[in-house]
């Protein structure tokens, strides 16, 4: 930590390289890239799988393309992650000598993130790992073998962050990181514009929708946990509850089979299938809506106010809630939204330039 050499080149915040080696650039990155990149002007993501910018952030950062991933599964779960290993393109190293970044932050402990800390010597950076959060597929305290290259990875690390204490607590508890090099706040964080698109002219084409309306989004996937909330909707059903909206935005393989679901449970009025929907135009839909749930059985971090992983009737009571008190989800969006003030793009920036200072020991 704190490389003599990167301290006597670095004198101010423009003269810094910072690498973000990224395994899926997806666009919920790009708002707190952007904002980094204001802070660190010469600060890179390297790329696999670009898909382009966010609206809205187009050119706001650095991006350079290494190759593709390749995700290879090896064993699969019904509700969870599964286990896969993820073949990156190992060109990684010459690209980054020849950038002579400062400090690289790299996403869990892949490939990417193995070369960067085996090439320290080297390169001469600094090198954080970016561990999203905790859940058991992907943490695999099963395994003596991943266990123990973990933790030689973090102990070669210069510090760790995560967006959740679950992740600050695996990383301490299980992996051995120090405690004073682990660093915790939600850095995968959204922003407005990059759901919105264009507001005058993306609208969704919807019929007019029963409130309150209860809004899901993500891949139809049994790990999303969508057969769970649909499972709620019928008990609500039988109770002869109706008066309510659920919109369903995403698509995916489990799809046909949850909508013989609706079908067989009479919920065809209640639920609306809204398909995949372009991730700058989301905001239309969420708009729409009134209550937000997520019902996924594992997930490592979540942009979302709300995970529901509970019951199917425990869900239904909580819904139907909602569905008693029109003013109820009014008010809690209005906490959220509070809340939600002290997590903005900007803040995880500053966040992130915090962490850069310590590894520099600056």
């Amino acid at each position: 930590m704190g490389n003599v050499q990167n301290r006597l080149e670095v004198n101010s915040n423009a003269d810094l390289r910072i690498a973000w080696l990224l395994t899926s650039a997806f666009y919920y990155w790009h708002p707190t890239l952007s904002e980094l990149a204001k802070l660190f002007p010469k600060m890179t993501a390297f790329a696999a799988n670009w898909r382009g910018y966010a609206s809205g952030f187009e050119d706001s950062f650095t991006v350079e393309v290494v190759g593709q991933r390749k995700v290879i599964p090896l064993a699969k779960a019904s509700t969870g992650y599964g286990s896969s290993f993820t073949y990156l393109p190992l060109n990684i190293v010459n690209r980054l000598l020849q950038f002579k970044p400062h400090v690289i932050f790299s996403n869990s402990f892949g490939m990417w993130t193995l070369l960067a800390l085996l090439s320290k010597p080297l390169g001469k950076w600094e090198v954080v790992i970016a561990y999203e959060g905790s859940s058991p597929s992907v943490d695999y305290r099963n395994s003596a073998v991943r266990l123990a290259v973990r933790r030689a990875m973090v102990r070669a690390a210069d510090a760790c962050i995560s967006n959740s204490h679950a992740g600050k607590a695996y990383l301490t508890k299980v992996l051995k990181a120090e405690e004073s090099r682990v660093f915790v706040q939600p850095y995968e964080v959204p922003a407005a514009n990059s759901l919105s698109g264009n507001l005058e002219e993306e609208q969704p084409s919807l019929p007019q929708l029963q409130q309150p309306v209860f809004i899901v989004v993500g891949g139809i996937i049994p790990r999303k946990g969508l057969d769970q909330l649909l499972e709620a909707c019928a008990i609500l059903q039988r109770q002869g509850c109706d008066d309510y909206t659920l919109l369903v935005v995403g698509d995916g393989p489990q799809r046909e089979e949850l909508e013989n679901f609706t079908q067989k449970n009479d919920l065809t009025k209640c639920v609306q299938w809204a398909g995949r929907v372009d991730y700058n135009h989301l905001g239309a839909y969420f708009r729409k809506a009134d209550v937000f749930v997520l019902p996924t059985l594992e997930d490592t971090w979540g942009l979302v106010l709300l995970e529901a992983m509970v019951e199917p009737a425990k869900l239904a009571e909580l819904m139907r809630r909602f569905i008693n008190d029109p003013d109820l989800a009014a008010s809690m969006g209005h906490k959220s939204e509070q809340l939600m003030t002290q997590y903005t793009p900007e803040a995880a920036a500053k966040f992130l330039g915090k962490v850069t200072s310590f590894v520099l020991g600056s």
